[in-house]
């Protein structure tokens, strides 16, 4: 036991061990232990909330290049998440795109109707159902959306470049679960 704790815990050893009465030196350890605990905990906390830091500052400057680069167009950056979204499916149902985008239906609306009023995009009915309504791009938006993607493709491969990103998107993707279902228990273990 003493060989254990010396190989463990180096000069408190002798400091311990130099306590004459064995319930003081107990407590001694007990003490030692809960700190040591207390901060591996509070190290460990730090690095999360480091780590939450991070990634909502990365988040938003990618948020500010998107804004900035898509202003250029008269767009903003749900507009193009739209518009990116028709360009690379086809045609859509408008409540299919708000989930995968994640927008709510009257959000989704707006959307639609700004872009509509653009020139970039129409809503077709569906001829199955009557209840659905798709949005299709214009002419007008596959020629945008040409003109556009290339460039914002290239933007964004070069903020990415030489990063290896596969296990840094699972980390990410496990990190949205365990929020989305702490979230949904309504507490964080």
């Amino acid at each position: 036991m003493r060989h254990m704790i010396k190989g463990e815990w180096g000069g408190a050893t002798r400091l311990i061990f130099g306590i004459k009465s064995i319930d003081a030196r107990i407590k001694a350890c007990y003490v030692y232990l809960e700190l040591k605990i207390l901060n591996s905990k509070s190290i460990s906390l730090l690095n999360k909330l480091t780590t939450i830091t991070v990634l909502l500052r990365a988040s938003q400057s990618l948020q500010d290049l998107v804004k900035q680069e898509v202003a250029s167009y008269g767009l903003n950056a749900i507009e193009l998440t739209v518009l990116e979204f028709l360009y690379h499916k086809g045609d859509q149902p408008i409540q299919v795109i708000g989930k995968k985008i994640l927008l709510s239906s009257g959000s989704m609306t707006y959307v639609v109707d700004r872009l509509e009023e653009k020139g970039y995009l129409i809503r077709k009915a569906c001829p199955s159902d009557r209840r659905i309504t798709y949005a299709a791009l214009t002419d007008n938006g596959e020629r945008l959306m040409q003109d556009i993607f290339p460039k914002h493709t290239e933007h964004m491969n070069a903020v990415f470049e030489g990063m290896q990103l596969n296990e840094t998107i699972e980390q990410l993707k496990q990190i949205g679960k365990r929020a989305k279902a702490a979230k949904n228990f309504n507490h964080v273990s």
